[in-house]
């Protein structure tokens, strides 16, 4: 696939990942996540509390509850739980992976994280590029 094409691709992922994101009920940040395998969405994710628990991502003083599952392993899980493999897939997520999410990331087998908003802390981008990974960032407001 041309480079062009590759970036109206990664474009397009990262519109649908932020509207993803607007099914949680996180009220400090929503997270949207999608793994993509062969041009095919095989795995969706957005921040939130595990099945079967209240809707609420944070406490009475606003803090995340310590439960609260990122996006990115809401989508990791639910493609564990499939038939599809994320082995040389990629991830469209709309904020950089924390450094769990990142561990949880190279396990999986996925090879590229597209994302959308820098975090205070980039220490998963970083751990993820030290295992090889790809990682490219394309600001939400232009994608």
């Amino acid at each position: 696939m041309s480079p062009e094409k590759q970036l109206q691709r990664d474009h397009l992922y990262m519109k649908m990942a932020r509207t993803w994101s607007e099914n949680s009920y996180c009220r400090r940040r929503q997270v949207g996540a999608l793994i993509v395998s062969d041009n095919m969405i095989i795995s969706d994710g957005y921040n939130g509390t595990p099945s079967g628990f209240e809707n609420n991502c944070e406490d009475d003083n606003n803090v995340s509850l310590p439960y609260v599952l990122h996006a990115e392993a809401n989508a990791i899980t639910k493609v564990a739980r499939s038939n599809n493999s994320s082995n040389g897939a990629t991830l469209y997520v709309t904020a950089s992976p924390c450094m769990e999410c990142a561990k949880l990331i190279i396990q999986s087998g996925i090879r590229r994280v597209v994302y959308g908003e820098q975090y205070r802390l980039m220490d998963g981008v970083e751990l993820l590029q030290r295992a090889g990974i790809q990682v490219d960032f394309i600001p939400t407001d232009k994608a």
